[in-house]
C-alpha cells in the first residue's frame, strides 16, 4: 500500500520510520518532510495547510492511507475533505479537532463530561480580562484560545506577568487569530504527564505514558517551547493514576463527544497535572505529541499500520498493544535562541557517529538538505532518542549520542528524564 505522512517534524519522522517497517507498505510519501525523512521516503513539497493540494496529490497518486501528524491540517478539516473523496485518513474530523483548536470548546466539553480541570473564564477584550485578574490575583494561567504551536500558554506568578500575557495575546496579537480570545484559568500545581490514547469512537486504548519538558532551560526554567525532550514510561503515572485517567477523563470524553454528534477517531492526548495522586486535565490535543511520539513509537512493537487501520475501521477492540519493556528517552537539540529568534542554515556535524550508537535513533525535525548536507532549518532541529534497560541507562546512552552532534549555537537541556531517575 501507499502511505502519505503529513508534516515535517520529529513526530512525523518517527511515524515514517515506524511506517516503513510494515510489510503492508511498499511506498511512503512525506509532505513536506525533512532531511531525515528523505532517507526513507519520497518527500513532496506541499504545505500541511494546503488541503486542496494534498487532496489532489492523494487522489492522483492512489494513496491508500494518509497519516496526519500536526494539528493545523486537522483543524482545517483535512479528514473531512479526504473522506469526502473516499480517501482513508487517520485523524479526527474538523468538529473533533476543535478539541485542540479551541481551548474554550475543550473546556465546555470537559465541563459537560465532568472531567476534572481548572476553573476558567473566557475573554476577548483586554480590559475585562485585566479586571478579572485583579479580582482573582495570581498565580493564574493565561492561554491563547487557538493554536499557537505550544507557545501560547503563560503560567503567571505575578500581576505583571499576567498583564504582560494579556497584552501580548490580545493587544499585540502576537499569535494572530489564535489570540482573538483568551482563557484565564486557576493555576494547578503538581507534576505534568502526557496521557495519549487511541480511539475509534467506541473503544479507547492507552499508549505508554510519557512526560514532556516544555520550558527551554534546565530545571523547567525559561519560556515554554514545543517540547525540549521526553521519556516513556513516566513513573508519575502510577497504576492508580492510569485508572483515574481512563475512567474519569478519556472514557467520559469520548462518550460526551459522541453524544454531541462527534464520532471521534484518532489520537486523544490529555496533558495531565498530577497532584496528591489526582490527575487534572490541562488541555487536550488531537494528535500525537512531539517529542513524546519519538520514545513511544521506539517502544511500540506492533505494526503501526495495523493499529491505524483498526481505528479507521472501528475495530480497535480487536487490538492488543505490545510495548518493549525498556524505557526510552528523547533529547531535543535546538537552534540557539529558540523559542525566540534563531538563525538557520548551519551545517550539522556528527550524525553518522550518533547513528552508530546502539539502541539509538536520531529523528530529524527542523532540518533540510543543502547540496546533500543536512543543515538546520527550524527551532527544534533533532530528537535524539535511545532505549536502555533502565531509565538511567537510556539517559546515559542518549546523552552519549547527543555529545557526538554539533552545529553553531546548538542548545539542549541536560536534565531530560531526571524526574524519572529521582523516582
Amino acid at each position: 500500500m501507499k502511505v502519505l505522512i503529513i508534516g515535517s517534524g520529529g513526530r512525523e519522522h518517527a511515524i515514517a520510520w515506524k511506517t516503513v517497517q510494515s510489510a503492508k507498505v511498499n511506498k511512503v510519501y512525506c509532505a513536506p518532510g525533512n532531511a531525515g525523512m528523505e532517507k526513507i521516503a519520497e518527500c513532496v513539497d506541499i504545505d500541511p495547510s494546503d488541503i486542496a493540494s494534498l487532496n489532489e496529490f492523494a487522489l492522483k497518486n492512489s494513496i491508500d492511507l494518509t497519516i496526519v501528524g500536526p494539528e493545523l491540517p486537522l483543524t482545517l478539516g483535512i479528514a473531512d475533505a479526504f473522506e469526502k473523496n473516499g480517501l482513508r485518513v487517520f485523524g479526527p474530523t474538523q468538529s473533533g479537532a476543535l478539541l485542540e483548536g479551541s481551548k474554550a470548546f475543550a473546556k465546555k466539553i470537559m465541563k459537560e463530561a465532568g472531567i476534572p480541570t481548572a476553573d476558567y473564564c473566557l475573554f476577548s477584550e483586554p480590559e475585562p480580562a485585566k479586571q478579572f485578574i485583579r479580582e482573582k490575583n495570581c498565580p493564574l494561567v493565561i492561554k491563547a484560545d487557538g493554536l499557537a504551536a505550544g507557545k501560547g500558554v503563560f503560567p503567571c506568578q505575578t500581576m505583571d506577568d499576567a498583564m504582560e500575557a494579556v497584552n501580548r495575546i490580545l493587544t499585540d496579537r502576537e499569535f494572530g487569530d489564535a489570540g482573538s480570545s483568551i482563557v484565564i484559568e486557576e493555576f494547578l500545581s503538581g507534576e505534568e504527564a502526557s496521557f495519549i490514547c487511541l480511539t475509534d469512537g467506541k473503544t479507547v486504548i492507552p499508549l505508554p505514558s510519557s512526560q514532556d519538558h516544555k520550558p527551554v532551560y534546565d530545571g523547567d526554567r525559561g519560556p515554554n517551547t514545543g517540547g525540549m525532550g521526553a521519556y516513556s514510561p513516566a513513573p508519575v503515572v502510577t497504576p492508580r493514576i492510569h485508572e483515574l485517567a481512563m475512567n474519569n477523563i478519556m472514557l467520559p470524553l469520548v462518550r460526551t463527544l459522541s453524544s454531541s454528534g462527534i464520532k471521534y477517531k484518532g489520537i486523544i492526548y490529555a496533558g495531565l497535572m498530577i497532584e496528591n495522586n489526582i490527575p487534572n486535565v490541562l488541555e487536550f490535543n488531537v494528535r500525537l505529541g512531539d517529542p513524546e511520539t519519538q520514545p513511544i513509537l521506539f517502544r511500540l512493537e506492533n505494526d503501526l499500520i495495523d493499529i491505524i487501520n483498526a481505528v479507521i475501521d472501528e475495530r480497535l477492540s480487536e487490538v492488543s498493544i505490545k510495548i518493549d519493556h525498556r524505557p526510552a528517552v528523547c533529547v531535543v537539540m535546538a537552534s540557539g535562541g529558540y523559542p525566540a529568534e534563531y538563525k538557520k542554515g548551519f551545517e550539522i556535524h556528527g550524525l553518522e557517529q550518533a547513528d552508530e550508537i546502539e539502541n539509538t535513533i536520531v529523528f530529524h525535525a527542523g532540518t533540510s538538505l543543502e547540496n546533500g548536507t543536512p543543515v538546520t532549518a527550524g527551532g527544534r532541529v533533532l530528537g535524539v532518542t535511545s532505549k536502555g534497560k533502565t531509565i538511567e541507562d537510556a539517559v546515559n546512552t542518549v546523552y552519549t549520542a547527543v555529545d557526538k552532534i554539533h552545529w553553531d549555537g546548538v542548545h539542549f537541556r541536560k536534565d531530560i528524564a531526571m524526574k524519572a531517575k529521582k523516582r
